[in-house]
Parts: structure tokens; C-alpha cells; sequence
């Protein structure tokens, strides 16, 4: 017997309809690049959201094909992140920290016929451009200079265009958009997400027990809007209504710190290297900003240490801790406590608020090992597998990348977990990044994470480095908070009481910075390199 409801696709025009029909009057504001505000509404948003549809099937864009876009955040990337789709586009984000010889393998491969980009990114594409085959290119005039001849005016574009659109008849398993990993390891690798991924993406992640936004919030992302869309942030945040306010290129802290406390910001989302300088300046400056009480700040990206949670519990702002990848839209889990933990001693709640949390509701995970299915038991290490509705089960145009996926579908993500009896993933390290001393397995995550618990300690990474004895040892890069000191032996003692001997770092060298990916993480590639002939001592 087969149910009797409508079919009704899951598309994105259904919610810029929502957005324009329900909350026209509700707020978009865009910090631009000399610091001032654009503001207009969802109602405006609307509008030229389809007049861009309009002014790209002028242009001839047909079903399919790929627009990239090399923008900051602001609201004409969000005009786009709707005017390409709902044309049966797809939205080809693009990663603008990435080495132009990246950016145009990327183009390349995804086949981008055309791109529209922030006239403050003019310099990034004139050393992409060479190494490109693109039809037009679209300037946005953020700055209100002239764009230069053989380009096309994104405001003169839009202008002449009707502000209704009718979107084609679009299949909920069609491409919305794109968008590439980082190609830490390889070639970067394209992931296509469905019309029905990111509806039923934004549904789950609006949830209480998700990253629970909400009409009433007003909610900044920090992560860009060319990382797997700003983590799908800016279609939740259209979908509920919620007031989006965007930092454009100023990501520092202090600029962060003034825009929330201007707009009475919420919500707000950003990787741990962003908390961790803003939690610094709030440190620095005691009383400065009047901030919202219980601001909520999702990171993922990364572990939060928690010692990061603590402080920012001192300063009443929540951070609430999820997990997530390119490959899955991108949200898998969030770190949420269950009601009767409530009742728990502090200590165990901030444990629990420390791991990556829960599956969300329609995303399953599981960890695996040599053994098979690893236990639930919060000490068994193994590969973290996931499937649900929103997770890839392919790369684009990438055959070779068949071996991510396990025979019975699950995709296989290269982080190791444990996972512990009420359920609560806790990511331990990525395959590559873990220590084996002596035949056993170190997490550098964990120590990572401790280590930053040390008043002195800004930043910390620990990578395995050859060893004669024992194969590898851990050897932690450490940058120091300013006016501190501290010795090796001293942060060495401070991590006895908490790791097997055997487990504590081998070395502790002091640096002046760690090396980042384009996403903010760490990136340990660099310091492997950097520390790969250390001399141990005798």
C-alpha cells in the first residue's frame, strides 16, 4: 500500500518563497569592505535574487551548469546562493585562500562556465585567469569603483531585470551547488549536493538539539561562505528567517567582537582558531563589549579544547561543540547535553560539551577498526563511518575515490573515534595525524587539547616524529600566550597526571605561529616537514 501525500518536491525555491512571503520586513546586513553597513531586508533579497536568475538565463546559462563564485561573505553571495540554484544552476563556492594554480584546477574541473567575484578579489583572478577557460565573469562592485573594462557589472547586470521569477520544474535529487575539499591529501575533490541534501539539511540543523536557529536569532558566520557553504548556515537562516548579519573579509577579533555587539548577535559560527583570538581580546579588553548574554558560538572545523569552553562560560557565552565535513552538507553531530546530565557534577558536563556529541536526527555513524564495528564503550579506537540523506555517496567526475566508501555504503572519513555508551562521538585524531610509539596508538588531539588548558599556552599542535627506539613519538609546537612563560618540563608535569607516561610529548619546542590550512585548521603537513630530521637526545 503506498501513502497517499502530495509530492512535493524538496527544492530551494520553495524557501526564498518562504523567506520573501513571511519575513520581508526582517533584516540582512553586510559589513563591507571599508567597515561600513549594507543593509536591506529578505524582501530586497528576494528581489534580486531573481533578477540575478533572470540576468543568468539571459546570459544563456542552461540546467547544470556551473557558476563559481569568489566572494566573501555579504548578501550579494547570498543573492547568489539562491539565484543560481533555483535557475536549475548549481553554485560552484570557491575556496579564495587557496594558490591560484588550486583555484584553476578547481574552475577547470568542475567546469565553470561562469564566475562572479568581489572587485576586491581583481588581483586573486588576474593570476587565476591565465589557467582558465571561463565565458564571462561577473564583478560585484563592493568597493563603488568602476569595474574595469572586460568585465561584467554584477548592479548593471541585475538592474534591468524583472523582479518575479519562474523557476523550471526542478528534481529534488538535481545539483544545487558544489563545493571542493581542501586537498590536504591530493588533488582537491569535488562533492555535488542535491536539492533534497540541503533541504533536508537546513530542516535538521534549525532543530533545538541541533544548532537551534530560530526567527527570534540573529546570527553571524564567521566560516566562509565558500567552506561547504558556511556550513549550511545561510539557507537554515533564510529558511526560520533569522536575521543574518555578515563580517565580509574582517575576521579579526576585535571587528568580530564589535559587529555582535552593534547587531545583538545570537548565534555565530567559526572554527577554534577564531574563539581562541576572540576569547584573548575579550581577556584582553575586560568589559569592552556588552555582548549578548548566552551568545551561542558553534565550532567545528576542529576540537575545541576545553578549557576554551570553560572560559567562555566565565564570560557567559555558550560555545556548543558539532562535527562535520565537506562530504556531509556538513552537519553530523552536535554536543548537546541529554536532560539528565544536567544533574551531573561540572566536571563530567564539560567533558561531555568537549566531544564532538550526538548524530543528529537521519545521520547515523559508526566506528571501525581491523576488529570490525568498534563497541560503544568511549574507549575503543576506530575510523568514524557515516550515511544519511545528506552525506555524498560519490565524488565528482573522480573514479578513483571509489575507496572512501565501504562495500555496504557507509563513507569512511579518515577521523578516529571512540564513541561512548549514551552514544557521544568524540574525535581523537584524523588516520594520518595519530602517533604509534611502540606499537601503540597516541591521540594528538588529546594532547593538543590539554595543553591549551595551561594558562600559558595559546596554540598547540603535536605530530608523530620518526623515532629509533620506538618507531614514532609525539613532539608538540607550542605558541605561547603574550607576556607568558613557561618551560618544557613545567607543561610536561602539567600533562603527567592526566596521560600515561608514555603517552607525554618526547619534545615541546616553543614557535612563533602554527601553520593553517585555507579553512583555519592546523595544518601538521608543514610542521611534519619543518621537524622530520629532529635529533632526539641519547
Amino acid at each position: 500500500m503506498q501513502g497517499q501525500m502530495m509530492d512535493y518536491p524538496l527544492t530551494l525555491p520553495h524557501i526564498l518563497e518562504r523567506s520573501e512571503k513571511l519575513f520581508s520586513k526582517v533584516e540582512v546586513v553586510s559589513r563591507m569592505p571599508d567597515k561600513s553597513l549594507h543593509r536591506y531586508t529578505y524582501g530586497d533579497f528576494a528581489k534580486r535574487a531573481k533578477k540575478l536568475a533572470n540576468a543568468l538565463v539571459r546570459l544563456g546559462l542552461r540546467e547544470g551548469e556551473r557558476v563559481g563564485t569568489l566572494m566573501w561573505n555579504h548578501y550579494a553571495h547570498l543573492e547568489a546562493y539562491f539565484g543560481i540554484p533555483i535557475t536549475g544552476g548549481v553554485l560552484h563556492t570557491l575556496n579564495l585562500r587557496l594558490h591560484p594554480s588550486d583555484l584553476a584546477y578547481i574552475i577547470n574541473h568542475a567546469g565553470d562556465r561562469f564566475i562572479i567575484i568581489d572587485d576586491v578579489l581583481l588581483p586573486l583572478w588576474e593570476k587565476v585567469a591565465p589557467l582558465v577557460e571561463v565565458e564571462k565573469v561577473i564583478v560585484v562592485p563592493l568597493t563603488g569603483k568602476p569595474v574595469p573594462d572586460g568585465f561584467i557589472d554584477y548592479e548593471q547586470l541585475i538592474a534591468p531585470e524583472p523582479e518575479d521569477f519562474t523557476p523550471p520544474a526542478i528534481g529534488e535529487n538535481q545539483a544545487l551547488g558544489m563545493c571542493y575539499t581542501s586537498g590536504t591529501t591530493g588533488k582537491p575533490k569535488g562533492v555535488v549536493y542535491s536539492h533534497r541534501a540541503i533541504i533536508l539539511h537546513s530542516l535538521v540543523s534549525a532543530m533545538p538539539d541541533a544548532l537551534n536557529l530560530s526567527q527570534n536569532d540573529i546570527m553571524v558566520p564567521v566560516v566562509p561562505m565558500f567552506h561547504v557553504n558556511a556550513w549550511g548556515l545561510p539557507f537554515t537562516a533564510t529558511m526560520t528567517g533569522t536575521k543574518q548579519v555578515f563580517p565580509g573579509p574582517h575576521l579579526d577579533p576585535v571587528s568580530l567582537l564589535d559587529l555582535y555587539e552593534q547587531e545583538k548577535v545570537t548565534v555565530s559560527a567559526g572554527v577554534p582558531t577564531i574563539w581562541l583570538g576572540i576569547l584573548e581580546a575579550l581577556e584582553k579588553n575586560p568589559g569592552r563589549w556588552k555582548l549578548t548574554p548566552g551568545l551561542r558560538m558553534v565550532v567545528g572545523g576542529s576540537a575545541a579544547p576545553e578549557a576554551l569552553i570553560r572560559a567562555f562560560d566565565r564570560h557567559n557565552l555558550r560555545i556548543l561543540h558539532a562535527w562535520g565535513m565537506t562530504e556531509t552538507t556538513p552537519l553530523g553531530t552536535a554536543s548537546y547535553l541529554k536532560s539528565y546530565m544536567l544533574e551531573w557534577p561540572e566536571d563530567e558536563q564539560y567533558r561531555y560539551r568537549a566531544k564532538q556529541g550526538l548524530p543528529v536526527p537521519l545521520f547515523e555513524i559508526r566506528g571501525w577498526n581491523e576488529a570490525g564495528e568498534i563497541p560503544w564503550d568511549g574507549k575503543t579506537m576506530g575510523e568514524l563511518q557515516v550515511r544519511g540523506p545528506w552525506v555524498a555517496a560519490s565524488y565528482y567526475d573522480l573514479p578513483e575515490g571509489r575507496d572512501k566508501w565501504t562495500e555496504d555504503g557507509w563513507f569512511k572519513t579518515g577521523d578516529v573515534v571512540t564513541i561512548d555508551p549514551e552514544g557521544y562521538m568524540e574525535i581523537v585524531d584524523r588516520t594520518k595525524d595519530l602517533v604509534k610509539s611502540g606499537g601503540e596508538w597516541i591521540s594528538s588531539v588529546q594532547l593538543e587539547n590539554a595543553l591549551m588548558g595551561h594558562p600559558a599556552v595559546k596554540e598547540a599542535a603535536v605530530i608523530a616524529v620518526p623515532h629509533p627506539k620506538w618507531g614514532e613519538r609525539p613532539l608538540a609546537a607550542v605558541v605561547l600566550r603574550e607576556g607568558a612563560s613557561v618551560t618544557p618540563e613545567e607543561l610536561k608535569e602539567y600533562l603527567a597526571p592526566k596521560f600515561a607516561k608514555w603517552w607525554i610529548p618526547e619534545a615541546i619546542v616553543f614557535v612563533e605561529a602554527i601553520p593553517r590550512t585555507s579553512a583555519g585548521k592546523f595544518l601538521k603537513a608543514k610542521l611534519r616537514e619543518q621537524f622530520k630530521d629532529w635529533k632526539w637526545e641519547a
